[in-house]
């Protein structure tokens, strides 16, 4: 009988869940809509019905809560509202992907398959393959932009119902949150659910922390509200003055927002006033939008002393996410500074229900602009092959939260980029081809080194060459996710290439040396020179690390090979070498530190045991010299904290990769066209590039100073003897 009553009981919850559903529906829905939903929701009660939540409430109250996220919060139609429904059913159930779209057509089953995928990677728990799950999930972009939208409807819903988690899986699913889903929010425009999300995931991953500023706004939220409340009335009062009737309304800073600006700005509490902002919201047709914007904000500033430092015009340049507004900071009463958004009815519900209602506005062949835009670059970048996944993961994060600047094309088109972001972002922004072949860059008429930081209001010339291409450096400075794909793309390609052409230098020389060469040659090289692939080989012998002196060192020690063939035959893999041709691989074997990578002393510390490729860091001790840790060693944020002008930057490289400074001086017959010789001599020697050049002439003869950047001293003898045979040229030392 209990039990009856329970069913009578839970039926009714679930009922009233599902008339909630198609109460709050953001989009009007038809009669087949409403029919299409019911179907799903039937699916979905058949599929779940013998299935509890960690907190004993029927599994099928989850999906209708996605479901009215999805309808509500952010406003997408019948199909994603009965994909939502659905999301759970072909992981966690008997039915299939098939039996999904027999049941309720391609479309519906398209976004739950997409679903489905994401949710079977989840038993992945090395970072990496983390990692992987992350890209994976964001490869579905690809397919339909939808699969992403329910996903964070889905993480939100698990947020708000973890209490009955235990508390290693809260901190596991509030620091994913942190890290990927609540920054994808924002990139997607989703202002609400990504203020939400971060949130609760400082409730989880910080509860101390969380609980005290939730407590701090409490108590100033009687006085905050009054000062609101003031505001607000005079604002109305000035605004019906001049004939306008708007929404006025003000919004408290989220919890995490001001932990940020806490942390950030080393402030207490106590200390941050802008703990609100003011939002105006006026009724416009949209051609009228602009107009009353500026026109609000002209009678704004009129009564309150704006602060000319804090004005942002978000309606002539959109941000990416597709957000419009007028942001003005002013001086209210009390002396406190407020700040005022100032948006149309159509900004407002695009920048609380982002991408949906960014769509709900595009009609017909309307220019691409700010989320449609971001979208179709993020795909291109998802479909670059063989990325590495912990590296994507990074870039791709690094862009989601990155502030915006705007520049200027030549011909005065306003582009958006990442704070931060380099003429060679630029060019790749662009088109692929001109980041490809850039040489070099004009701001504002100016030429300016390739790793220039552009600012808002620049004007940007690429200046390209054919003989342009890709080089290592440039990693070390661009930030868009576009452009290291396509670099990192490139240098992989340049150095299979030039593996090809090393690859036939070592049959020579190796023919030379009177040694056959094959694959068990081949091990043997890698065996001694200690590299993982056959490639690897060939790629160090085509720029010269492995030279004919090193070479002959092999030679002899293979002629003391009984003395060593038990060790290599217990060491080596009995595999061929030849397998994995299409992978070159770091050789980790040497740190540098600080800015000029230079080679220090060091020990390596014991508390985390950093190993060769580690992400590691050095810290000046006060006895025993530079100490290296690895970044997530447990005492690296203490470290940091406390000595972080002791730390200094440390990474492992290749030492085969690296690149040395080198000067020459030359001197001869001064001759028309000497200076372009000597440049295309030194631009088609791979892998040297000039740094600094000056020449100087007097009565007939020159004396020139180049600055290089070297891998070994083989290319130098190399480019050396070239320049040497140049027409005019007498003399080429080494300074």
């Amino acid at each position: 009988m209990v039990q009856a009553t329970e069913t009578v009981s839970e039926n009714a919850q679930i009922a009233k869940a599902y008339k909630d559903l198609l109460r709050i529906s953001y989009q009007k829905l038809t009669a087949a809509d409403k029919k299409m939903i019911r179907l799903a929701l039937d699916t979905a009660v058949d599929a779940h019905k013998d299935q509890r939540r960690k907190s004993g409430e029927p599994y099928i109250l989850h999906p209708i809560a996605v479901a009215k996220i999805v309808a509500d919060d952010i406003g997408l139609g019948a199909p994603s509202i009965a994909a939502a429904l659905l999301h759970d059913v072909v992981e966690d159930t008997k039915y299939t992907i098939d039996d999904i779209e027999s049941m309720h057509g391609t479309q519906i089953a398209k976004i739950v398959d997409g679903l489905t995928k994401i949710s079977n990677l989840k038993k992945d728990k090395n970072v990496s393959f983390q990692a992987e799950n992350f890209r994976k999930m964001l490869l579905t972009l690809n397919d339909d932009a939808r699969v992403i939208i329910i996903k964070i409807a889905d993480r939100l819903h698990n947020m708000q119902t973890m209490d009955a988690m235990p508390r290693y899986k809260q901190i596991k699913i509030a620091s994913e949150t942190l890290y990927i889903y609540a920054p994808l929010a924002h990139r997607v425009g989703m202002y609400n659910i990504k203020t939400e999300l971060e949130d609760l995931g400082l409730k989880y991953t910080e509860q101390e922390v969380y609980r005290d500023i939730q407590k701090k706004v409490q108590e100033n939220l009687e006085s905050q509200q009054g000062f609101i409340d003031g505001f607000v009335k005079l604002t109305k009062k000035y605004l019906r003055r001049e004939g306008l009737s708007c929404k006025i309304e003000g919004r408290p800073k989220s919890i995490y927002s001001t932990r940020k600006k806490m942390v950030s700005k080393k402030l207490d509490f106590d200390q941050i006033f802008d703990r609100f902002a003011i939002r105006v919201i006026y009724k416009a047709d949209p051609q009228e939008e602009k107009f009353l914007a500026w026109k609000i904000y002209s009678i704004i500033t009129d009564h309150f002393q704006p602060n000319p430092l804090r004005l942002r015009d978000w309606i002539s340049a959109p941000k990416s996410t597709g957000y419009e507004a007028l942001h003005v900071t002013v001086m209210g009463p009390e002396g406190r500074w407020v700040e005022v958004q100032i948006r149309s009815e159509r900004m407002h519900e695009i920048a609380e229900k982002g991408y949906a209602a960014h769509f709900k506005y595009k009609h017909g062949k309307q220019d691409e602009r700010g989320l449609e835009v971001w979208l179709n670059r993020l795909r291109e970048v998802l479909e670059q092959p063989n990325s590495d996944a912990v590296d994507f993961v990074k870039d791709f994060r690094l862009n989601l939260y990155a502030s915006e600047i705007f520049v200027f094309t030549p011909e005065g088109d306003l582009k958006s980029l990442p704070q931060g972001a380099t003429p060679v972002d630029f060019a790749f922004h662009i088109h692929t081809e001109i980041g490809m072949h850039t040489r070099g860059a004009k701001i504002n008429g100016k030429i300016v080194p390739l790793s220039y930081r552009l600012k808002s209001g620049d004007q940007v010339e690429i200046i390209t060459s054919d003989k342009a291409f890709p080089n290592p450096s440039w990693l070390d400075y661009v930030i868009t996710s576009r452009a290291r794909s396509r670099i990192r793309s490139f240098l992989k390609e340049d150095k299979k290439q030039i593996a090809e052409e090393g690859k036939e230098i070592l049959r020579r020389k190796l023919k030379q040396l009177k040694i056959s060469f094959n694959s068990k040659t081949v091990e043997k090289l890698l065996d001694f020179f200690k590299l993982k692939t056959s490639l690897d080989l060939y790629y160090r012998v085509g720029i010269g690390t492995i030279d004919n002196a090193k070479l002959k060192k092999f030679s002899s020690d293979q002629n003391n090979r009984f003395l060593n063939l038990f060790k290599r035959k217990t060491q080596k893999s009995t595999s061929s070498s030849f397998v994995d041709e299409d992978k070159i691989t770091n050789k980790f074997d040497q740190l540098v530190f600080g800015k000029n990578e230079e080679q220090l002393e060091y020990q390596l510390s014991p508390c985390c045991n950093p190993i060769a490729g580690d992400d590691v860091f050095g810290f000046v001790t006060v006895s025993d010299g530079v100490k290296v840790h690895k970044n997530e060693c447990p005492n690296a944020l203490t470290l940091r904290s406390n000595y972080a002008y002791r730390i200094v930057n440390a990474k492992w490289i290749d030492s085969s990769q690296d690149e040395f400074s080198v000067k020459l001086q030359l001197t001869g017959l001064d001759d028309l066209g000497l200076v372009n010789k000597v440049t295309q001599v030194i631009s088609n020697t791979n892998n040297v590039n000039i740094s600094r050049m000056s020449f100087d002439s007097n009565d007939g003869t020159f004396e020139g100073h180049v600055l290089l950047k070297v891998k070994n001293s083989a290319l130098l003898k190399k480019m050396i003897k070239q320049l040497q045979n140049i027409n005019g040229v007498h003399k080429v030392v080494r300074e």
